[in-house]
């Protein structure tokens, strides 16, 4: 449930309307073979958490098949994007709050909400999972009723599935604007499904990790590929795709057209309750991903400070600052903006996955080679593992000649440099003037303790 909740969130209730925009009522397509890749990437996190169970994030796993620098850049990238993720989660529940009637400019109710997700968090994991698992649960029973509501309508009209049909291909086709259109949607389709490896992030501190992973991870994404691609079949089947608008929720758009009463209103609660859980879920996985850092010697060891209750103190109240801060960054960016950095997260969130199929495809090859029996595998393998492999550099190489896709390549190379920089110096901080590696460089990746 925590993993849905950092999955499902504005991506898919605002987001989508971005995505429907650019690739046409055919994006459910787009959706469907992200939805694949997604449990085809935790599958591979589930082979290698259960053949070396360790306690940590997904980014433990990459980094005992591929080495400290793995996880050091993994770390980095996924917290990076993950403080988009809030700033774009909080900015959508200050404007529906206000919408609401909360008093206050929107930065200053957008800062509020920040305010309170940070004392939740800082308080035990118990409270937090205990609110995420119920918000988790309102918006998915939202989407199954939406999916529900959806189905009765066409049924009930008179032009049936005929009808339906005829909405989703009459007007330009599945894709009207073209095979790059479908490309330079999948960015932020990826964006918006980004948060499914916080399953390996949440199994860490249960009882029995390895276990936990492989079936948090095929559950959630089972579950991510029927709620997304059910959901945007049934918005393009009932909404002429032209019709809706960047920024408003489609799912919105579509209950008004089916006449359901009082839609917009509930819509904007289920909206609510998404985002808040999506956030809630970032600032989650934030904290961990610093106290990881802090504890493999990545980052200041500040960050391994935690309350008396277990919970990284610090890196909470830091992805909570950092988090405010892109929160009133984005609220004055232009729109055009906003889809820039998202389609740059998902440039970047495209990178991690390459590195989590690199990191399967040496971790078992060297168990084969020694004979190890290993309890989940990949299925097909090595085929299905390089196809995934070769599927993601192969999108890598269509956005990159995809029309107007410059800037968000350029602002991922940009960062992606960033990060592989900072490694460099690390290395360099790492190792003495007589040349020789300071023992905290390649030390153990993973707290030697749970962590609330």
């Amino acid at each position: 449930m925590i993993s849905l909740g950092g999955v499902i969130g504005a991506g898919l209730f605002v987001g989508s309307s971005a995505a429907i925009k650019i690739a046409g009522p055919g994006v459910f397509l787009v959706y469907a073979a992200c939805g694949v890749q997604v449990l085809l990437n935790m599958r591979m996190l589930g082979e290698m958490a259960a053949a070396q169970p360790r306690r940590g994030s997904f980014a433990t796993y990459i980094a005992l098949s591929l080495g400290p620098w793995a996880g050091f850049v993994v770390r980095w990238l996924y917290w990076y994007c993950q403080l988009f993720t809030i700033g774009a989660e909080a900015v959508i529940g200050a404007q529906l709050l206000s919408q609401l009637g909360a008093p206050g400019p929107i930065w200053v109710v957008g800062l509020g909400l920040m305010a309170l997700l940070t004392v939740i968090n800082l308080f035990s994991v118990r409270a937090y999972g205990e609110l995420e698992t119920w918000l988790a649960s309102l918006k998915i029973v939202a989407i199954i009723l939406f999916i529900g509501a959806g189905l009765a309508y066409i049924a009930s009209s008179a032009a049936g599935v005929s009808g339906a049909l005829t909405t989703m291909t009459d007007h330009g086709g599945l894709f009207p604007n073209g095979f790059y259109g479908a490309v330079a949607a999948i960015p932020i389709v990826i964006f918006s499904m980004f948060g499914s490896e916080m399953a390996t992030i949440a199994a860490a501190e249960s009882d029995d990790p390895a276990a936990n992973i492989v079936k948090a991870g095929r559950n959630v994404a089972l579950r991510v590929v029927l709620f997304y691609v059910a959901s945007i079949v049934m918005i393009v089947s009932i909404v002429r795709w032209g019709a809706l608008t960047v920024g408003t929720s489609p799912f919105a758009t579509a209950l008004d057209v089916m006449g359901i009463p009082w839609s917009g209103a509930v819509m904007s609660v289920v909206v609510l309750t998404a985002v808040v859980s999506c956030l809630n879920s970032g600032i989650y996985v934030s904290s961990r991903m610093l106290y990881e850092l802090g504890r493999s010697g990545d980052g200041p060891r500040i960050l391994t400070w935690t309350a008396s209750n277990k919970t990284p103190m610090v890196g909470v109240l830091i992805a909570c600052a950092v988090g405010a801060a892109a929160t009133l960054g984005q609220l004055f960016v232009r729109q055009d903006v906003f889809t820039l950095l998202a389609s740059s997260t998902g440039a970047i969130g495209l990178f991690i996955a390459a590195l989590t199929a690199v990191a399967q495809i040496k971790q078992r090859r060297a168990f084969e080679a020694a004979g190890v029996a290993l309890p989940v595998k990949v299925w097909l393998f090595p085929w299905l593992s390089y196809a995934v492999l070769a599927a993601l550099a192969g999108v890598f190489v269509l956005i990159a000649a995809a029309p107007g896709q410059g800037p968000a390549l350029l602002l991922s190379v940009l960062t992606l440099s960033i990060v592989f920089g900072a490694l460099w110096l690390r290395k360099r901080m790492a190792v003495g003037d007589d040349g020789i590696s300071r023992p905290d460089w390649g030390a153990s990746p993973v707290p030697s303790a749970p962590i609330d």
